[in-house]
């Protein structure tokens, strides 16, 4: 089993940034496709962004491309999601998932399979 844990979320003002953390116990990261998906008050989980295992190549939605940034660093055995530029429609809960690696570029549309708890993205004036 994977178990991941997301850390990094908090409150900013429009324009802010934060960098946003997934983390595993006893797995290595490296071994998985992770991707980033979030959710907000009455919407729909979206995907946002995910990072290919291996090659780790990456893919963004169209809403965040430009502004987020998906990083892997093994040494950490850590996935990153640096979030720019801010906006209020950025709020959310921000979660991590991971599937085995599929020797492919990742897809947001891909089904992952471990998830963790997420954290909350809040960007509000």
């Amino acid at each position: 089993q994977v178990q991941l844990v997301e850390s990094g979320g908090g409150l900013v003002q429009p324009g802010g940034s934060l960098r946003l953390s997934c983390a595993a116990s006893r797995s290595n990261l490296d071994y998985y496709a992770i991707a980033w998906f979030r959710q907000a008050p009455g919407k729909e989980r979206e995907g946002v962004s995910c990072i290919s295992s291996p090659g780790d190549g990456t893919q963004y939605a169209d809403s965040v491309k430009g502004r987020f940034i998906i990083s892997r660093d093994s040494a950490k055995n850590t996935v990153y999601l640096q979030v720019n530029s801010l906006e209020p429609e950025d709020t959310a809960v921000y979660y991590c998932a991971a599937r085995y690696r599929t020797f492919s570029l990742c897809r947001l549309g891909d089904r992952y399979e471990y998830w963790g708890q997420g954290t909350q993205v809040t960007v509000s004036s």
